[in-house]
Parts: structure tokens; sequence; C-alpha cells
């Protein structure tokens, strides 16, 4: 007999690019796996994410809530204690909430010692791990600099490769993330030269198997208890841009598009966006050489992505959890890879702040929708609020920013849905905010988004004054060459895009307390209590409110 639907299987890579999947049609990359999840659900052709930026873009994912909200726009800074998160909304519910890979969660230490909350216990742990339970974390970046590791917990990852042998101080760098040269060199990953090269490490060995292998390991041992959430959260194919045998030359130069970029993007381009094309990473991939290595070790490492996605979705079959496990497949961001003269992520052209977003939902009503397309625009905070209501809750919307994404599921098109989505990006952290001669306060950007506009608001100013905003027509420029900002032609659509900005920044987001049914069962509570303002006589009010205020008057002591 089917197993009821009650598990799900958050599956997030880092830095996958919404279009390097075959079933949203990359020409050379094929994707089976993660193909055939897409054939037995719905592909969400529109998902923007609320921050492109890895920390800020996952505390979006598991709050529910925009980065302004909860207060944790960039890498590592703190999610502040009191921000719930899908654990704690699903723990009610009654659903476990487990995390097996990265989270790039900074934990809030001034706020945890001044509430007493010891990281010790079972609420000090979840508070301190993003509300999730820990059976595996492992935020995969263990570089090490003059002033230490950038990570400075201990690496499950590198403790596994001592075990197998591989004698390193660091071999999640020496191995996993290098090669190894002619002359018998450490060949590391940190230097895009040698993405072409294989890293210096058996491929059951790498890291996407290991985590594969975790994950499995916690299904597995979930036999016989009560529901559960899993976010199965992947480094890949995030850089450095390494990967092992046979993968590393599946592809090569002649698998590389060319670069998505217009001489026009750097004529009078706008302040921000020069910055981030002039930085270290944008110059780097505006160099063929570096795509030519770059693109194919990137599309190698999402084919042992899917390869192992092949690996656990067989063992789901097997094991019949297919039955029972909604999989969500996504990303937190994208990767330029060169195109728009940039590197990495951190600005809103599709190819950084669009993701895929994939959603398996076995239940027998999601049937009439598996195999099929949305184009509707859909948030990550959305998936918060879809698992809430997959769990068989009510979504807390005073709390939960995004909305539930169960009735396309199920094949119905709400009948009010958004009607644009926004993202935002705090670079006070950057070299770009410096070079800008910005306040923290200022570098700060802003996306809103419709089917037929992209619009971005910068803060601060320049020596010419107030930075002007950019603006793009997807109908006739889906390629987001043209940069209509300075156009007068364009003023009202800017205007449209200012009040949308100005409506979205009205939104009540800190009330999180108080839900609107609260607020409207309490209303004239306290006249119930005896709070009775603004009487003249007791006939002002009915009788029953006031009958404790009449009568024959209590003698007082002599």
């Amino acid at each position: 007999m089917p197993r009821k639907p009650k598990n799900i299987l958050f599956i997030m890579f880092d830095q996958l690019r919404f279009d390097y999947l075959s079933c949203a049609g990359h020409p050379h990359l094929q994707t089976p796996n993660i193909d055939r999840i897409a054939a037995r659900g719905l592909r969400f052709s529109r998902c923007y994410v609320q921050s492109p930026v890895c920390g800020a873009s996952r505390m979006c994912f598991y709050t529910g809530r925009y980065s302004s909200s909860h207060g944790a726009q960039w890498n590592n800074f703190p999610l502040k204690v009191g921000e719930q998160t899908i654990g704690d909304h699903l723990r009610r519910l009654g659903m476990e909430t487990w995390l097996v890979g990265k989270t790039h969660m900074a934990v809030d230490n001034d706020g945890m010692e001044r509430l007493g909350i010891s990281q010790d216990s079972q609420i000090g742990a979840r508070v301190a791990e993003c509300g999730f339970d820990i059976f595996c974390r492992d935020d995969g970046l263990w570089a090490e600099g003059p002033d230490g590791f950038y990570d400075e917990r201990r690496s499950p990852y590198n403790e596994y490769l001592r075990s197998r042998g591989y004698e390193s101080e660091n071999p999640w760098h020496d191995h996993a993330n290098s090669g190894i040269d002619d002359n018998g060199d450490m060949a590391s990953g940190w230097f895009m030269k040698h993405a072409e090269m294989p890293a210096n490490i058996k491929e059951f060995d790498s890291e996407t198997p290991w985590l594969t292998r975790q994950v499995i390991d916690f299904i597995d041992g979930q036999d016989g208890k009560g529901p559960w959430m899993c976010h199965a959260s992947y480094i890949k194919p995030h850089w450095p841009y390494i990967v092992p045998e046979p993968y590393h030359d599946m592809y090569g130069r002649n698998h590389v598009p060319q670069a998505l970029r217009h001489p026009v993007e750097r004529e009078n381009a706008h302040p921000v966006y020069a910055q981030f094309m002039d930085n270290v990473i944008g110059k780097a991939f505006q160099r063929d050489e570096v795509r030519d290595v770059v693109i194919p070790a990137y599309m190698g490492l999402i084919k042992q992505c899917d390869d192992q996605m092949g690996v656990l979705f067989d063992h789901l079959e097997k094991t019949g959890r297919m039955e029972d496990t909604m999989i969500v497949i996504t990303s937190d961001h994208g990767d330029y890879l060169g195109d728009h003269w940039l590197g990495e992520k951190d600005l809103f052209h599709e190819q950084s702040a669009k993701v895929p977003l994939i959603i398996y939902d076995p239940s027998k009503e999601a049937d009439g929708a598996r195999g099929t397309v949305c184009d509707e625009l859909v948030e990550a905070i959305d998936l918060a609020a879809t698992f809430i209501d997959f769990a068989g809750g009510d979504v807390p919307d005073h709390i939960v920013e995004g909305h539930s994404l169960m009735p396309f599921l199920r094949g119905n098109i709400p009948a009010r849905w958004r009607e644009f989505v926004v993202s935002e990006y705090d670079f006070s952290s950057s070299p770009m905010a410096e070079n800008l001669g910005l306040a923290p306060r200022d570098a700060r950007l802003f996306m809103i988004a419709d089917k037929e506009w992209k619009f971005m608001h910068a803060e601060g100013e320049g020596p010419e004054g107030r930075f002007r905003p950019m603006l793009f027509d997807l109908i006739n420029d889906p390629q987001e060459f043209h940069d209509l900002g300075a156009s007068e032609e364009h003023r009202p659509v800017i205007e449209q895009m200012y009040a949308r900005l100005g409506r979205w920044g009205r939104r009540m987001s800190q009330r999180t307390t108080k839900s609107e049914s609260d607020i409207l069962a309490g209303r004239r509570a306290s006249r119930r209590k005896g709070i009775l303002v603004g009487l003249y006589d007791e006939k002002d009010a009915a009788t029953e409110l006031t009958k404790n205020y009449r009568g024959t008057a209590p003698r007082r002591p002599n």
C-alpha cells in the first residue's frame, strides 16, 4: 500500500545557474537525473532569490523572509536570535528538520550570550544552526591564509579524507580542490588556470559523492520514525572550479558558449555596475583563457552532481521513499561566468538572481501538473511557505513573507498572484563600496522585476549626485544589454517601479509576534476586561460591561 506523503527532501546546489540543466535547454550539458524529477514534478522557470550572495540568500530560504527583514544581509552576518526558521515552523507540525551539508549560517553569539542561551543545549544548538538539527554540517570552504582558516569549525569532510588515507593538514584543498602538475607539484584550484586538471582525489572520495552518502545514511536512519525534512545542501558546483576524473575532461573549449555581453554595457555604465565589471573577478572572466578552462570544469562539476542525484533517486525508488517524499531542487544563486563582463554573482541579471526550481510532489493531487513548466513569478522565500502548507499547517503570514506554491503543484493558478519579485543586495563589506566612497548604510541595491521589466535602485550617491536607476526591457532586450535607466521615454516605467519599491518597503515585516487573526480577535477585548475609556456615564456602554462598576459602594475601614 502506498505510503502517505509526509517527508521533504530539500536539495540545494551552490552557485548552479538556472540554464545549466538540459531540462532548461542547455545545448551540451545533459542532466538526465535532475530532468527525471522535472518530468515527474513541476519546473518553475521564473524563480528569483532574494539576495544574490550565498549567506543572505540562504537565510531568506530558511526564514521565508526578505533579507532586510531578517537582517543577515551578507556572508557571515549573523542571523539574529529570535528569527524563526523552517525548523521552528515544521517542528510545531510534527516534522523533524535536519541538515546534511552547508548553510553558511553565522551564529548571533552576542544575542545568545545576552539571553543566556548555551549552544550545548538542544534549543541553543538549533538557534546556532539556523533551526536545523545537525546530521552533518560542512560548509565546504576550508581555505587557509596568513590569519588562519576561513571556517574555524571542524571539517567532517577533512576528517573523512584523513580516515581514507589522504595524509595532509588540509586534504580538502590539497586533494579535493587541487591537481598535480607535470613536475609533481600542487596545482591549487584557487588558480583558475588549473581548472582543466583532474583533482588529486578518487572520484568516490570527492565532496559530492561523500555528501550523497551522508544524505542516504540519514534517510535510511529514519525508518520507523516520524515525518522529516532533510536539507541536502551541496557545496558544488561552487568554486574552486576543479573536478576529479572522469569529469575533468568531459567538456572542452568547443562547449564554451560565446559570452553574453555587449560593448554598450561599458558605455556610460552605472557606477555600481562599473565597479563590479572592473573588480578582480570581473576582469578575470573577461579573459577567454579563463572561460575556456573554467566553464568546462563547471559543467563537469554539474555533471557529477547530476550523476549523484541518480544514485540518490535510485535509492529512493528502491526503498519506496519516492512515494512519500516531496523533492525540491534549487540553488542559492547563479554564476555569471563572464556574461555581462562579470564573474561570480552579486548583481541582478538573470545569470545571477534567477535560479532553477523543480518540485516533485508525490501526492495523487499533483498528477495533473507533472512534467509541466510554470512561468509565474516565484521567490525563493516561497519554499518556506510551501513546506508549511505541505506539512499540513497554516502559513503564518505575519512571519513568513513568501507564498505557498502548493496550488501550482496541484494544477491550480491562484486568482491573485504577485505582480513582481524583489531582490536585495548589501555590498557594504566589499571593495566596490569602498571604491565608491559609500557609507555602509548606503551600499545597498534593490531589484524589482516583472515579466516585462527589470529595475534596479542603488542607494547612495557619487560625484554627480544620487545614483540613477537601471532598467531593462525584458521583452525587446531579453539579454539585458541596454540600460534604459536614464531614458526620459521610459520615465513612466521607472516611476511605476519606484512606486512598487515603495509599496514593498511599506510592508508589515517586523510585527512577527501578533498575527492578523490575533489582532482581529483582540479588538475590543480590553473593554470586556474592564477598560472603559471615554464613557460619560454607565448608559454609554453595554450593561454587562459595567456591572462591576455599579451597585452599593463598599464601606471603607475606620
